[in-house]
């Protein structure tokens, strides 16, 4: 049997406030390093590297802890932690933002513990791209890389953006962002573009309508799963990137075909994180329930010898 590969995520961990037409959670546990560290823990073990409060609660550490994600690179500064309030309408692709308090996040440079600069795989959350390449020059020799960027890194820091892009093998936005970036409406195009910037692998997320993965030699599409339900829709993204980073880790696999069961994988977590608010669906899921919804993703798009 295999070891499974370690995995590293560089990010935000914070408290959420969000309201949704279904309900509001207050002050809850969020950031995109904590999604995302959850989502991939179901598949393989994980090293957040972050920061936090002197409020940062305990309780919070220790249901880390208990998904067997790895906290020595969680740094406890002096202030409050990184708080984000949102809200949503019936529309649930994009939050409004009604505040953002950076707090110690606003001071955050990335310090990776000696054994973390040894990691197979990276995941460069959401930061300035100036603290994701000072993030690579503190690690040895990756097996893999991958990033995420917003709309604010692409207007604010496109230079330094495309900098860092020249130097990872997987990019993930959502298409506003792609758009933004590429200076293309037309999806292919824009991937074409991002490509020719560096990236092997971009995968575009498209909120309900699921996300496309383009590589070197081909383009897919995995749809979004039906749901009933959706309660928060906060962390999604997120959720998609670690449950895809995770499901790579676990099969040691970068190939087209392993690409495209792992975007199913990442749909697959992103569909559950948003059947509740914060972290609480993830903390009831089980691995039957992953493999269940991974089966259904399958029989959603299947059409031969019907």
């Amino acid at each position: 049997m295999f070891a499974l590969m370690s995995l590293l995520v560089v990010g935000s961990v914070a408290f959420d406030s969000v309201k949704t037409p279904f309900g509001q959670a207050k002050e809850v546990l969020g950031g995109s390093a904590t999604y995302f560290s959850v989502a991939a823990s179901f598949f393989t073990k994980v090293s957040l590297v972050a920061v936090v409060g002197e409020d940062f609660p305990e309780k919070d550490i220790q249901f880390l802890k208990s998904r067997k994600i790895d906290t020595a690179g969680l740094e406890r500064a002096k202030g409050e932690t990184f708080r984000w309030k949102g809200e949503y309408g019936f529309q649930l692709n994009e939050a409004k933002t009604l505040d953002t308090r950076l707090n110690v996040f606003q001071n955050f440079w990335p310090k990776l513990p000696e054994a973390y600069k040894k990691l197979d795989i990276v995941f460069l959350g959401n930061i300035d791209p100036d603290l994701q390449r000072e993030v690579l020059q503190q690690v040895t020799k990756p097996k893999l890389v991958a990033l995420d960027t917003m709309n604010f890194w692409i207007s604010g820091k496109k230079d330094s953006l495309i900098k860092t892009l020249g130097l990872v093998d997987i990019l993930i936005i959502n298409d506003g962002e792609a758009r933004q970036l590429s200076g293309e409406h037309n999806l292919v195009q824009a991937a074409q573009k991002i490509q020719s910037m560096g990236p092997k692998i971009l995968i575009i997320k498209r909120g309900e309508y699921g996300a496309l993965l383009f590589s070197r030699k081909s383009v897919f599409h995995a749809p979004a799963y039906p749901l009933e339900k959706v309660f928060d829709p906060t962390g999604a993204g997120d959720s998609f990137a670690g449950g895809f980073m995770g499901y790579l880790a676990k099969t040691r696999k970068f190939d087209d075909a392993n690409f495209r069961k792992a975007i199913i994988m990442g749909s697959v977590l992103a569909s559950f994180n948003v059947e509740d608010f914060s972290l609480n669906r993830f903390k009831r899921l089980k691995n039957s329930e992953i493999t269940a919804r991974f089966k259904a993703f399958k029989n959603l798009t299947h059409f031969e010898n019907l």
